[in-house]
């Protein structure tokens, strides 16, 4: 079978589950995943046939995403702020909303050697990702997942880091012994009755630990945070959240009322609600 017979195959296997625009992008990322080329070599061999165990290998793919599992759960690996990570139904697939939380910490950061803690790290990206692009951070990730820090800390052995990884429920309790100039959190923050809105590939296959909370607790994690901020941040020490686009008054009510300053709602690119930066000012 040809490629081009092969993009055919793809594109009537998923028409009838996903938009046109989106089966071209896994037709794509499917080509280059199973022959091991870019998709630009693979169209200008399009003539070249593929193996028996090549096709074989993009039914099973097929079948996969059929049932609306995320390609990058089916692959195994996720791209995330120019970098490689694995992923899997142990944690969440990085999102880019989440890469302008990275970008926004890198670029408002001033310290020289910055000490950064991740709460809820799932795959680890963000600590990650702030390990890499700032300089002499010290940047320390907790999470109450097992599967989820063993998929962290083989992200940052792969991604050549050094963040140091914890256990910790935040709800339970948390170490006191070090202090931070950056808390970074990107928690569970869809409601309950939000789960109608969830597309079947989130919901039928992303850790719904990591995704929601009880429509009556809906802060329940940026308060613990904000409790955490006070005893472990350095003076001027700063918190960014990700949030629920519909909760960014809620968060600075909340955080107003805890005591932090310099309070920020931050939109997105796709003009949401998406992040919120406060300091503590003692």
């Amino acid at each position: 079978m040809s490629h081009h017979d092969i993009q055919s195959h793809i594109f009537e296997s998923l028409k009838s589950c996903y938009p046109e625009s989106e089966v071209k992008a896994l037709s794509r990322i499917i080509l280059e995943e199973v022959t091991g080329n870019s998709f630009n070599s693979i169209c200008f061999n399009n003539q070249t046939p593929l193996s028996d165990e090549q096709i074989n290998e993009i039914d099973s793919i097929l079948s996969r995403l059929q049932k609306h599992e995320p390609i990058q759960y089916i692959l195994g690996k996720a791209e995330f702020f120019g970098m490689g990570f694995c992923v899997n139904c142990d944690t969440l697939i990085p999102r880019p909303e989440t890469e302008e939380l990275v970008e926004l910490i890198i670029n408002e950061n001033k310290q020289i050697e910055p000490s950064i803690l991740d709460i809820g790290t799932g795959s680890g990206c963000i600590a990650i990702s702030l390990s890499k692009k700032i300089p002499k951070s010290y940047v320390s990730a907790w999470d109450f997942s097992d599967g989820a820090l063993k998929v962290a800390r083989k992200n940052s052995e792969i991604n050549n880091t050094h963040v140091s990884f914890d256990n910790v429920d935040i709800l339970k309790g948390y170490p006191k012994k070090n202090k931070y100039d950056i808390i970074v959190s990107n928690p569970p923050y869809i409601t309950e009755s939000e789960k109608s809105e969830m597309h079947a590939n989130v919901l039928d296959y992303e850790p719904h630990s990591a995704l929601f909370v009880s429509d009556d607790k809906s802060l329940i994690f940026y308060e613990h945070i904000a409790d955490i901020g006070f005893n472990l941040l350095n003076k001027n020490g700063r918190i960014y959240f990700e949030i629920n686009r519909s909760k960014g008054i809620n968060v600075i009510d909340m955080l107003n009322q805890k005591g932090y300053s310099d309070i920020v709602l931050i939109k997105d690119i796709s003009g949401n609600d998406r992040i919120v930066r406060c300091q503590k000012s003692k």
